[in-house]
Parts: C-alpha cells; sequence; structure tokens
C-alpha cells in the first residue's frame, strides 16, 4: 500500500466514497433478493440472457426445447434453470471421449471374460 501525501487525500477520500457506494449498491440487492428465491425472468431477459432472440425463445418454448414456467399468456423463466440448460448442451473433448470408450471397453470386457477362464490367470 502506498502512502499518501496530504494533497493525495481529497481524491483517495473520493476513490473511497465511490467504493463505499457500489458495496452499499450491491447489499442493497443482495437484501432485496433472499437467499434460496431464484431469479425470474420474463422472456426478454431470458432472450438477453442466452444472447438469443425473443422469436427465437418462443420457437424453442413452443418446441419444448428449454425450461419455461406459464402463468396466463406470460412465460417465465428461472435463471438457474436456464444455466443448466446451456450446461447440459455441453459438448464433450476428444480426450474425454477417448476416456469415456477406453474405461466402456475395459469394463466391457472384464463382463464377457468367461468364468473358468478367471482362476487360471
Amino acid at each position: 500500500m502506498e502512502t499518501l501525501t496530504f494533497d493525495q487525500l481529497p481524491q483517495a477520500v473520493s476513490k473511497l466514497h465511490d467504493k463505499l457506494e457500489v458495496i452499499e449498491q450491491l447489499l442493497l440487492h443482495q437484501h432485496e433478493q433472499p437467499a434460496g428465491q431464484e431469479e425470474l425472468l420474463n422472456i426478454s431477459q431470458a432472450a438477453k440472457f442466452l444472447n438469443l432472440s425473443v422469436p427465437t425463445i418462443y420457437s424453442k418454448v413452443c418446441r419444448k426445447e428449454i425450461p419455461v414456467n406459464k402463468r396466463g399468456k406470460r412465460l417465465y423463466f428461472y435463471r438457474s434453470e436456464l444455466t443448466e440448460w446451456v450446461k447440459s448442451g455441453r459438448k464433450k473433448t476428444v480426450d474425454e471421449i477417448r476416456q469415456e470408450a477406453v474405461e466402456q471397453l475395459a469394463a466391457t470386457t472384464r463382463k464377457s471374460r468367461p468364468l473358468k477362464d478367471i482362476g487360471n490367470d
């Protein structure tokens, strides 16, 4: 931490004040949304969150491709469900696929080995 001169004090106090305001806003926002309560998004917010257009969201809802809650004519989305939906579309790397193949081949080889050969090792 650097030592401040008397002339730098007003700027330092101003920076501290700005940072304190940011912390205060974060705490107020956290207080507004209690822990354990999920954030509910409307279709516009969901589209912005997923970086998709609103018509694309509507088509995914129509094809039952995306988790949605409907109340009357309104569509609502839980942020956590959308995050999990995105994660579920993760493609495996070549190394992950190769490792799974090796593990499955090893398991299949062990299962298909005749019982009479097991004692002869």
